[in-house]
């Protein structure tokens, strides 16, 4: 496509008064503004024709397979013109569906031979399946009359999963022998209350696992040694509600916690524990049932992805009630979901108690850093004092929300999106070091 730029209708315009004055004072002379008119637009047919040709113009893309929400990955692209003069400055665009962030349109300069790589950064606002629709191009002419518009359909789509890259790289870290039951010469056969076997105590061994009947029966101290439990139940509760839908830090809530479960759902399959993964809203939702082993990862990873988006209010007493009749054996349940007040956690609270009788229950929420911030700011109107003292109020509602689910026996954690995943990991490995499954 080809089009005038701003200059060349300026030229034009400029024709104007010379037309005016010639039509008053020398009609005869109106040839003189019919030059004038005819003048620019071979001036622009010039510019078209020896400029960059939009058939030359080719362009080539390597699209990755996936992307990772709350993550961010590139996009090569390659410009090139097969032959015939290159533009100055060629500016591009790339046209997306709403999954991604819009990316603002990108002056380039400078050829390398007859192309111009680039590089887009693609990032994710949610899960579901992004689409690269256009890549729009366009230079002007050497000239600067003439604007050439080329316009590729891609029409590519790239499904969106769980930011599993940062899962592997968090699980590289931090799964490690020493890293999970401490720096200790007894690793697997030295933690847990399972009994394995009696052996000679030596310096350094706790003497709290001295067996003295059978030290006094054998004239020398001997020591328990423990193994680690396994085959526990864990179970990801993950609240897929209105407010669990809601951004933090540009990134969906539901998705940081979906995040933070499959890492640690890699962790506690490799310690030999069972997993489950369980979503709700106003109605119970994905359910997978129990998967053992490290095989059984992948299938996780694909089963959280089916975790969707919803802007209805959490039904606490149907999902927990459901999720209750389906757990035959005592679990550890991590519930990720988030509330505002007293009042919306209030049927939570009562639901979280009945599943308190039988399992040990995990609350696992974020920072509200957005209070916080409002909280410790400095108080230079009266706007921020109100806010103040609102956010305090909430903040109060919500501490009073914590200590009603801690007198029930429910652990808590809430802390910062960057570091609920290692929080989360370290109170599962308090929780089995305690025996409290």
């Amino acid at each position: 496509m080809i089009s005038p730029t701003p200059r060349a209708i300026f030229l034009m315009l400029l024709g104007v008064p010379l037309m005016l004055v010639i039509a008053l004072s020398a009609p005869a002379l109106w040839i003189m503004s019919a030059g004038w008119i005819v003048g620019v637009g071979a001036l622009v047919l010039v510019d078209a024709v020896i400029g960059a040709s939009l058939r030359d113009y080719g362009v080539t893309m390597d699209a990755p397979a996936l992307l990772y929400a709350g993550g961010s990955d590139p996009l090569p692209v390659t410009l090139g013109f097969a032959r015939g003069p290159l533009p100055r400055r060629i500016q591009v665009q790339l046209e997306t569906n709403d999954f991604l962030e819009a990316l603002p349109a990108k002056g380039l300069r400078g050829w390398e031979g007859r192309t111009r790589p680039y590089a887009f950064t693609l990032t994710p606002k949610r899960r579901g399946l992004a689409k690269l629709v256009r890549l729009w191009s366009r230079w002007n002419g050497p000239l600067g009359l003439v604007q050439k518009r080329h316009i590729a359909q891609l029409d590519r789509d790239i499904p969106v999963t769980p930011n599993v890259r940062w899962v592997k790289d968090e699980a590289i870290r931090l799964f490690s022998r020493d890293a999970a039951f401490g720096i200790k010469t007894q690793i697997e056969r030295g933690d847990g209350s399972e009994f394995d076997a009696l052996r000679d105590f030596a310096s350094g061994m706790d003497r709290r696992a001295i067996d003295w009947k059978h030290s006094a029966r054998h004239r020398s101290l001997l020591a328990k040694e423990f193994r680690t439990e396994r085959n526990h139940n864990i179970v990801f509760a993950f609240d897929t509600g209105r407010l669990m839908s809601e951004p933090l830090g540009g990134v969906p809530k539901i998705d940081r916690a979906i995040n933070a479960g499959l890492l640690l759902s890699y962790v506690s399959l490799r310690h030999g524990d069972r997993t489950m993964f369980y979503g709700f809203d106003a109605r119970p939702g994905l359910s997978t049932g129990f998967l053992s082993g490290p095989r059984s990862f992948p299938k996780a990873q694909g089963m959280a992805a089916n975790l969707d988006y919803s802007s209805e209010e959490t039904n606490f007493t149907l999902a927990l009630s459901t999720l209750a009749n389906r757990l035959e054996r005592r679990s550890l349940v991590i519930i990720f979901s988030d509330f505002v007040d007293t009042i919306s956690a209030e049927l939570m609270l009562e639901n979280v108690k009945r599943l308190t009788d039988r399992h040990l229950i995990l609350f696992a929420t974020f920072e509200d850093e957005a209070m916080s911030a409002m909280v410790d700011a400095p108080p230079e109107t009266t706007l921020d004092v109100t806010r103040a003292v609102i956010a305090d109020g909430l903040l109060s509602e919500r501490d009073l929300v914590f200590r009603r689910l801690q007198r029930m026996g429910v652990q808590i954690i809430e802390t910062r999106p960057e570091a609920f995943g290692g929080a989360l990991i370290s109170r599962y490995l308090q929780i089995k070091q305690r025996d409290m499954l």
